[in-house]
């Protein structure tokens, strides 16, 4: 298993936007001296919820202040990108960090984002699909050209010429059927979020499975779950973070990506949220929305994490993890105890645990 820290830039701490980003990024230099194996930052725009406009150039800088731990963008949203420039900027930090990214492509899903870029979220599905092959190839032959519907690109070489990338150094996020369907399709492997009963979800993980397979005659790669972490040392603490720090998070969520909204009933594409809507207004409400969510996510002492990694590896089979310490206004006092205590009591095991064969 690889082990990596996730960096959602989430500013509820009141501090500047200056200060915050600093601090946040941070965090991913510090995890290489705590052992993580790579650091994961997402792209977002334009509020509190999380804003790490460009996570390529944040990673250009973390590149520079450490020696072996992975850069992923987690993930490059491809609508609102143009694929040259991706292909150029994923070259370049990967020579400055001498091989160390591991790109990570998306397709967005909060239509506040997509309206401040002039697109239109219906369009997502077509844009990311379309874009990231546009992408995938130019990484392998460092030449990239388009003639799509909505990419038109006159071929052009790439420089820095990018060097050794294979469909093994990319993923994609992957929480709907369709895109689960696209990452078996183009051979990617697969980033998945906790939002509730990883059992509700195998039904589409198997079908990842088979066609990756079919596809590509070999076993698909084990996927990558980001977490929500509460690592603390008693009982008392994992009521205390969770009532204060991931309801916090868990609204902001909610609120940013308009779970229920009408919008998202007209696009197949976007079932997941539609269903996570649903949750919210059904039997229990929030509430129990809530509270599955909470269940999805490794919250808990070091002892309960690693006994629910085991209990997710019956399930789910082998995967990698990025989790998120920092959110819903923690302090980074907590961050860092966090961190250092998940990487001393509980990635050892994790690391050195090998799943039983998925149901």
């Amino acid at each position: 298993m690889q082990v990596g820290v996730h960096l959602g830039f989430q500013n509820l701490h009141g501090m500047s936007d200056m200060e915050f980003f600093r601090k946040e990024t941070q965090l991913a230099i510090e995890a290489e001296a705590m052992g993580f194996d790579f650091a994961g930052m997402v792209e977002h725009h334009f509020t509190d919820y999380a804003a790490c406009p460009d996570p390529l150039q944040a990673l250009s800088y973390v590149a520079a202040k450490t020696k072996t731990i992975k850069l992923m963008p987690a993930a490059v949203i491809l609508p609102w990108n143009d694929p040259l420039r991706v292909v150029e900027k994923v070259a370049m930090l990967d020579s400055l960090s001498e091989g160390r990214v591991v790109l990570g492509m998306g397709r967005g899903a909060a239509r506040r984002e997509f309206n401040g870029f002039r697109q239109d979220i219906a369009d997502s599905r077509e844009m990311f699909d379309e874009a990231a092959l546009i992408i995938m190839d130019g990484l392998e032959t460092g030449t990239v050209k388009a003639d799509t519907k909505h990419y038109q690109q006159p071929e052009v070489e790439v420089r820095p010429r990018p060097e050794g990338w294979t469909r093994d150094r990319m993923l994609m996020v992957s929480m709907s059927p369709s895109s689960a369907e696209v990452a078996a399709d183009y051979g990617l492997k697969a980033l998945r979020f906790s939002q509730g009963d990883w059992s509700h979800s195998m039904a589409e993980i198997n079908r990842y499975r088979e066609t990756f397979e079919a596809k590509h005659g070999k076993k698909a790669p084990p996927f990558v779950i980001s977490d929500f972490v509460v690592c603390v040392d008693t009982e008392e603490e994992v009521g205390e973070y969770t009532d204060k720090y991931f309801a916090a998070q868990f609204y902001q969520v909610a609120n940013h990506y308009e779970w229920g909204g009408e919008h998202f009933k007209s696009m197949p594409s976007y079932a997941t949220y539609v269903a996570l809507g649903d949750a919210m207004n059904a039997a229990g409400g929030p509430e129990k929305a809530y509270k599955d969510y909470i269940a999805g996510n490794l919250i808990g002492t070091p002892e309960q994490l690693i006994e629910k990694d085991a209990m997710r590896k019956s399930t789910v089979g082998d995967y990698d993890i990025i989790a998120n310490f920092s959110y819903g206004g923690m302090s980074y006092d907590r961050v860092y105890a966090q961190m250092k205590r998940f990487a001393d009591k509980v990635m050892p095991t994790l690391k050195a645990k090998t799943a039983e064969p998925a149901l």
